[in-house]
């Protein structure tokens, strides 16, 4: 995981620690998991979508403009895109 003000350079390298080890080609049965990653990473990468994120959670991401690619789609909460980074997985 990373810390909650972390860097672009932090949640990169964070980003493709976890996809590795979740890649479906990897392990076939984390295609979910790493379907989850690949989002988080969409909304903590980007500078507007992360801000997005950290007034509203993720009914400010579906209004913020995503459409049907609503950047937290897969996470059960709004917290569970930063649960996943930073405590380590989605809640269930």
């Amino acid at each position: 995981g990373v810390r909650p003000g972390a860097t672009l350079d932090e949640i990169k390298r964070a980003y493709r620690r976890l996809a590795l080890r979740y890649h479906p080609d990897k392990n076939p049965s984390e295609g979910e998991r790493f379907k989850q990653i690949s989002q988080a990473y969409e909304v903590l990468s980007d500078t507007h979508k992360r801000a997005l994120y950290d007034r509203g959670g993720e009914r400010a991401m579906k209004e913020g403009g995503l459409g049907s690619r609503g950047g937290s789609a897969g996470f059960g909460s709004p917290m569970d895109i930063f649960d996943f980074f930073f405590g380590g997985g989605v809640r269930m």
